[in-house]
């Protein structure tokens, strides 16, 4: 077992956030589960599988918020601090792979572990459109690292040395359904609006200049939405990048779930984010 305390923000997770504990809690030492006024069982769930929770109700809900308010409140005295979200889940592979690389590292100038993950889709595996496979820096050391403060696109970051990659995959599985995932991202568009203007305000000219403590992947995929997505015309950006998603990347050949994917992700989702940039402007509410 790693030195590692596991960190899971929750809301009306009862559905997901067993599977995700109990794939976690072989290798770390602590999980602390942090609730924004969950309505279900999620706060049980998750104090019946031995995490300890604490409560700290945020309207609106900001994921990077509620991280910070974590690593201020948690009392981490761990060598490592594991990001994880309650609908992810980590393999016996992936698990033991985590483990290795953060007991092998404690005294290395390796600071953090990139998590590779297979997106599950209305029961299907996303193995195509660009999707396969999901990196992010998920696990770091206490100190040397931290989460972006930002509405949303929020990536951990590390402030010194650098970080390794997983080879074998996790799980991203949301088993709440397809109405739950509209709902979802409903709010992530409203975030992400909200991101487009305060990145503006801070950095018209790239939207990069607080980009170079990401690790190299995340820090070219904010490339290219600042400097390459963001510079065609609203609207046809986001019918633009489906077409890329799905016939350029092969999102096809995941099946009728992949071009449902492809479509609600890449063409809906972009498009309502787009929509909501338009009202935000027009009627200058921010």
């Amino acid at each position: 077992m790693a030195d590692i305390t596991a960190i899971i923000l929750t809301k009306n997770e009862e559905v997901n956030i067993g599977k995700c504990i109990r794939s976690v809690k072989p290798i770390v030492k602590r999980i602390v589960v942090v609730d924004s006024g969950s309505t279900d069982n999620t706060v049980g769930v998750a104090r019946d599988l031995g995490a300890e929770v604490m409560v700290n109700e945020l309207k609106p809900f900001l994921y990077a918020k509620q991280f910070l308010y974590a690593m201020d409140h948690a009392n981490i005295q761990t060598k490592w601090v594991f990001r994880f979200d309650a609908d992810e889940e980590l393999t016996p592979e992936s698990a033991q792979e985590i483990d290795r690389l953060c007991n092998d590292n404690e005294d290395t100038d390796v600071n953090g572990i990139v998590v590779r993950f297979e997106v599950n889709f209305m029961g299907r595996a996303i193995r195509h459109g660009g999707v396969y496979p999901l990196r992010k820096l998920l696990v770091f050391k206490y100190g040397k690292g931290n989460i972006e403060d930002r509405y949303m696109d929020e990536h951990c970051i590390l402030y010194e040395g650098r970080s390794v990659e997983v080879k074998s995959d996790s799980l991203h599985h949301d088993d709440k359904g397809l109405t739950a995932w509209i709902d979802k991202h409903n709010n992530y568009s409203t975030r992400e609006m909200q991101d487009y203007y305060a990145t503006l305000k801070s950095d018209a000219a790239t939207g990069l200049s607080d980009a170079n403590n990401l690790d190299a992947k995340a820090r070219f995929k904010r490339f290219l939405r600042w400097k390459i997505y963001y510079k065609f015309p609203a609207g046809f950006r986001a019918w633009a990048y489906y077409c890329y998603r799905y016939y350029v990347r092969l999102g096809f050949l995941d099946g009728r779930e992949g071009r449902i994917f492809c479509f609600m992700q890449a063409y809906w989702y972009r498009f309502l984010v787009d929509a909501k940039i338009y009202e935000a402007g027009k009627s200058k509410t921010l």
